[in-house]
């Protein structure tokens, strides 16, 4: 693999407590077909010529469902943190020079145009790190991308954690990235988790490339609904009904 080549990391290891259901999340089924086939579906419509899974709950199920798919799978267990689910995989990605595009298992929206563009913006600055952002009315409980002068990301801070001007922002976090490899698992071997849920957030590895004086970026993503992550099943429905227009139009 050279360095211009790119892979996908899929974190598909949650539960979905709120789907009601002991079916892993990534396997609720839209238009006939679970959640985590359209991400993968995106990631080599891209370009990703290596696709490794973080499966957790229910892993065998994830495993069973894919078999044959080209996927290669590795397990977080226990389950700590967005961070703690990437450090699973570097021994997947050992040696690997390339691109990762760290995905949501649970985001069916995502279309391999944008991706590509994520891929061409990140190239484009010269980046070691671009998270995937979008622009909100009103941006809630979502975490905030917050720049610095010169443009470049600095930090994203949880709202509960957010200062007041920090909240006014309305830029925030997808939780999609495009990361380059040889740099990626070395800044999640630094996360710590000193924090209330003593857990691993990918997010800090923002702060640790600014430390570093690495480039940070963020590419704005035009449309939110694409990175609509599926929590419930009124989300799910609502996936379905937009996935079958696209399929309409789509002739």
């Amino acid at each position: 693999m050279n360095a211009e080549s790119v892979g996908a990391l899929i974190l598909a290891a949650g539960k979905g407590t709120r789907m009601k259901s002991d079916l892993p999340k990534v396997l609720h089924p839209i238009l006939g077909r679970p959640l985590l086939a359209y991400v993968t579906d995106a990631a080599r419509a891209a370009g990703c010529e290596k696709l490794v899974a973080v499966v957790g709950h229910r892993a065998d199920a994830v495993r069973s469902a894919f078999a044959g798919k080209g996927l290669f799978f590795v397990e977080q267990n226990p389950q700590l943190g967005t961070g703690h689910a990437v450090a699973q995989a570097a021994g997947a990605f050992a040696g690997y020079e390339g691109t990762v595009l760290i995905l949501c298992g649970d985001v069916p929206l995502l279309r391999p145009e944008t991706l590509c563009d994520l891929v061409l913006s990140h190239r484009r600055h010269h980046a070691e790190v671009t998270v995937m952002t979008v622009v909100l009315d009103d941006p809630g409980h979502y975490g905030r991308v917050i720049k610095n002068e010169n443009g470049d990301v600095v930090k994203i801070v949880e709202a509960r954690d957010a200062s007041s001007e920090e909240r006014a922002v309305r830029e925030i976090n997808t939780g999609i990235y495009c990361v380059e490899c040889p740099y990626l698992f070395g800044a999640v071997a630094q996360i710590g988790n000193d924090n209330a849920q003593k857990e691993y957030y990918l997010t800090d590895i923002i702060e640790i490339s600014r430390r570093k004086g690495k480039k940070t970026v963020a590419f704005v993503a035009a449309d939110p609904g694409e990175v609509m992550g599926i929590n419930t099943p009124d989300e799910l429905a609502l996936a379905e009904r937009i996935l079958g227009k696209r399929r309409s139009a789509q002739g």
